[in-house]
């Protein structure tokens, strides 16, 4: 069992006033020392606390001997809604004086005293909805509610805003509520009595808790953070409220929503009220207008307030005023609305766990972190003893030097005591400020000569960037002039400053407006160091970025930097961001968004070596096959509404070539086939009913413009689908029957080839097992493997005499002898020969090749790591500029980049190992080929 209060006491007031202290400790002389200190010092200081003691002797010296948290338990439990005005009352007494001198008495923390006083306000609210509600009801002014409705509010709820809801009340605060009901629970014909009813319920809710009666009051009310409170009754239903949060909500109401939460009556109503609300509060972009928007709110709280001109300890509001306590929750609130919709990691309620998320995802400097975390307990701290002084809702410091006096002792403070605060006040000044007002930029240094090979030239450039439409605004050039200097700075750090500066300037010119990217720039340090390195190593990226700096938002997600998902993960992801949304066009750009983030977040791991290219290229695949598993019910859905449901059992995507080989980059096309069954079904039976070729057919033409069509997002990827039976001469999906039939009688050695590639990813799970059945058949074939061979060797020369003047080029990864396409035909002849379906990827089926013996293990090797080295250059130079070529066009930092994923000391060697491997491998493929 925890010890008793009076065992756990470890400080005091020291007493302002004698008299009183002395009076206090002979009404308490029975105590023990401790105990007697402690009542002597709160008496000495506060009358409030002084005249509680007096009126709950009896009860505080039982209290002492007790454990608090069990004092605690005993009062909420005594709150009885048979008499809700005396028992809260009574209940309220004892807990301020409890809880004060758990504060006074070093027994509770700051946590702990506002979680306390919030669970007696929540506590409080409950009892009192109970009795109001349960008189209504026993009037018969609630059509349809019963007495047991009463425990659980008939849809009527209470939400905590403010500091209530966070488990942050103040000693002597207000509390704010929004009432509302959630009419669905209602017959519609009762709606106007039910609310004229709840009206009343809120009207007497709020009299319980806040009339003043001779045994006090219980909590101080505030509903004005209601919809429109100037228009609107105290009590609402859900349905308008929804209606002007969606309409009309203001950024303000956005910030008191973080806090918001159910306290009393229908609490499920309530959460399921926020989570509708979720939408509003929680914005899916970056929208750093929020910044604006809490800077001239503060402005305005400073002008109505006169909180403007020096600082002065006298007088000072710790809440509104300069340094104070609201700085610190708009600083950290602002970031959270700003990051909250990408991040629920952020949406803590409560300040200081909201800081703390902030810090651990780089919006918020650790060193700032702790600076105001510090700062916001001792201002509430000092905010709880200015209140327990005389009950007052007051932040605001004494105006006299006696009262201040009393203050210090009340406060154990000092010498130094006024000078400390002013200094950390100003410390919060400093470090809030600049985030919603920025001041002048830091001066950059100069572009020196032995930094940028063309100083003249770099200024020019940079001068230009005042004339660019992301510069259009005042606030933009305020934000990116403090942006500047730092990105200058970092740029001196690249492997080519001149390069990464280039680099750099396409990033700004093609921004189409550049508030929210500053502002992102400038409050997290870390998202500035991953643009120059952008910049400095995949110029094409920034320009990429540039266009498409939404993609931005997604680094700031908690997950960005761990290891990348398959796509099972990425397949829920995107199901979740296309639920619930209106229409059909914004389900498609909604996947274009999609998939631009998890393109830029697999470059970024690429970049900064977290991913090698085979698990980029595991990771794009993944993110192409999620995007046809989202998108293909989708289209479905949308082709039904009109032409009726799929005939028979349905179609399924197979991905062809990389995308069926988990092989993709960035820049990949989607290689498809669409298969059908429509067995048992001649047509579709909806408005306009078609034959099922003709079905499926438009169907598959709908999927490819759903990932083909350039909206406002832009293109999700360019569809080829001239693998397919009987090429561009077939029908674009082929029915299940007539694909088994094709590939057993007609299909060419170059399909069978393209086949061992074959991956189903989308459609029915039945008809996914049968159709990969039916590729593993054909795959499966008797082969004549002089014919074979023969086939792939006439193949191998239609591609060289097609592609011979690339071949001459030292930096071609794809094609030419021993070269990417030249190494994978020989695998997939093998495969086939050597009846290896279901090993998909050309390496893994060289590696398997050489372990049947099909080929020799050192040829196997040697041709696997060519194929791993081409690969891997081939990857990165699409992230770098969408093309491969000699590195050094893209500059020293892909340069670097490619050195470093190769393992060679320079690009001389490099070209030559990859002449010399393309030699060899060719001779390789050639020896195997010829062989019987």
């Amino acid at each position: 069992m925890a010890d008793p209060f009076a065992a756990r006491i470890t400080t005091a007031p020291r007493p302002h006033d004698p008299d009183r202290a002395a009076e206090a400790e002979a009404l308490f002389a029975d105590q023990e020392h401790p105990v007697r200190a402690l009542l002597a010092g709160t008496a000495g200081c506060s009358g409030y606390l002084r005249g509680l003691m007096q009126t709950e002797a009896f009860w505080l010296r039982e209290a002492m001997e007790t454990p608090v948290e069990a004092s605690l338990a005993a009062l909420l439990a005594d709150m009885d809604p048979a008499e809700a005005s005396v028992s809260l009352r009574r209940a309220k007494r004892r807990g301020a004086l409890l809880i004060a001198l758990c504060d006074l008495g070093g027994v509770w923390d700051l946590e702990a005293v506002t979680a306390a006083l919030s669970e007696l306000a929540d506590r409080a609210i409950g009892t009192a909805l109970d009795a109001a509600l349960s008189a209504e009801i026993a009037k018969g002014r609630l059509p349809g509610v019963s007495a047991e409705d009463a425990a659980t509010g008939s849809g009527l709820f209470v939400l905590a805003m403010g500091k209530l809801g966070a488990h942050e009340l103040n000693y002597s605060s207000d509390v704010d509520l929004i009432v509302l009901f959630d009419e669905t629970r209602h017959d519609p014909a009762d709606y106007a009595e039910v609310r004229r009813g709840f009206i009343r319920v809120t009207q007497r809710v709020m009299k319980i808790l806040g009339e003043p009666t001779a045994d006090g009051y219980v909590f101080r009310t505030d509903l004005r953070l209601r919809p429109d409170p100037s228009v609107t009754p105290v009590c609402i239903a859900t349905e308008p409220a929804e209606r002007y949060y969606e309409s009309m909500g203001r950024t303000w109401e956005r910030a008191a929503f973080i806090k918001a939460r159910p306290c009393a009556g229908a609490l499920e109503a309530g959460q399921a009220f926020l989570e509708r609300l979720r939408p509003f509060i929680w914005r899916r972009h970056l929208d750093f207008a929020a910044i604006q928007d809490a800077h001239d709110m503060r402005l305005r709280i400073r002008a109505h307030k006169t909180r403007t001109g020096p600082l002065r300890i006298l007088g000072h509001d710790l809440k509104l005023g300069r340094g104070g306590i609201r700085e610190i929750e708009f600083f950290t609130q602002t970031r959270q609305l700003i990051g909250g919709g990408r991040d629920p990691g952020l949406r803590a309620r409560g300040t200081r766990a909201a800081l703390g998320a902030l810090t651990e995802r780089d919006w918020v400097e650790p060193e700032t972190r702790a600076v105001l975390d510090a700062a916001y307990v001792r201002l509430r701290t000092l905010e709880h003893r200015l209140q327990m002084l005389d009950d007052a809702q007051t932040h605001a410091m004494p105006g006299t030097a006696s009262g201040l006096a009393r203050l210090k002792e009340f406060c154990l403070a000092g010498p130094d005591f006024e000078h400390g605060l002013q200094d950390l006040l100003e410390e919060v000044h400093a470090r809030t400020e600049p985030f919603f007002a920025p001041g002048p930029a830091p001066v950059a240094a100069p572009v020196a000569a032995d930094v940028f090979r063309d100083p003249k030239a770099a200024e020019g450039l940079m001068a230009g960037w005042r004339q660019r439409p992301a510069l259009r605004s005042e606030r933009a050039r305020a934000i990116f002039e403090r942006v500047e200097p730092a990105l200058l700075d970092r740029l001196r750090g690249t492997a080519n400053p001149d390069e990464a500066l280039k680099a750099l300037d396409a990033f700004v010119s093609r921004l189409p407006s550049g508030v929210q990217i500053f502002s992102l720039l400038d409050a997290n340090p870390t998202l500035m160091d991953l643009l120059v390195d952008i910049c400095g190593t995949t110029p094409d990226l920034a320009m990429y970025l540039g266009r498409n700096a939404g993609v931005f938002d997604a680094v700031i997600s908690s997950d960005f930097y761990r290891p990348l998902s398959g796509a099972a993960a990425k397949s829920a992801d995107l199901e979740a961001a296309l639920a619930s949304l209106p229409d059909y066009e914004t389900v498609l750009n909604r996947a274009r968004i999609w998939m631009k983030e998890r393109h830029f977040r697999i470059g970024v791991h690429l970049l900064r070596g977290l991913a090698d290219a085979d698990a980029a290229a595991v990771a794009y695949s993944a993110v192409a096959e999620a995007v046809l598993r989202g998108l293909l019910p989708q289209v479905g859905a949308e082709f039904a509404a009109r032409h009726g449901p799929p005939p028979g059992r349905g179609a399924v995507v197979v991905a062809m070539g990389k995308l069926g080989s988990n092989e993709m980059t960035v820049s990949s096309d989607l290689d498809l086939i669409v298969i059908y069954d429509a067995t048992g079904a001649d047509a579709s039976e909806g408005r306009r009913p078609l034959a099922a070729p003709a079905y499926y057919a438009r169907l598959t033409q709908a999927l490819i413009a759903a990932l083909s069509a350039p909206l406002a997002e832009g293109v999700l990827y360019k569809v080829d689908m001239r693998l397919r039976p009987s090429g561009r001469q077939g029908p674009v999906a082929v029915a299940l029957e007539s694909f088994r039939r094709y590939q057993a009688q007609e299909a060419w050695t170059w399909e069978h080839l393209a086949l061992t590639r074959a991956r189903p990813i989308a459609g029915p799970a039945d008809l996914l097992a049968d159709v990969e059945a039916a590729i593993a058949t054909t795959l499966h074939l008797p082969r004549d493997a002089a014919q074979v061979l023969a086939d792939a060797r006439d193949m191998r020369r239609r591609l060289a005499e097609a592609r011979e003047a690339s071949a001459e080029d030292a930096w071609e990864v794809k094609l030419g002898p021993g070269r990417m396409l030249d190494i994978e035909l020989l695998a997939q002849t093998g495969a086939l020969l050597a009846n290896l379906g279901g090993v998909r990827r050309p390496r893994d089926l060289l590696g398997e090749l050489g372990r049947r013996g099909w080929l020799r293990p050192e040829a196997a090797g040697r041709l696997g790591q060519q194929l791993h080295r081409l690969t891997t250059l081939q990857q990165l130079g699409r992230l770098a500029s969408g093309r491969t070529g000699n590195p050094a066009d893209g500059g020293t930092g892909l340069t670097r980049l490619v050195l470093a994923a190769t393992g060679e000391p320079d690009l001389g060697r490099l070209a030559a190992v990859l002449g010399d491997d393309a030699r060899d491998c060719a001779r390789l493929i050639d020896e195997r080929l010829a062989a019987a």
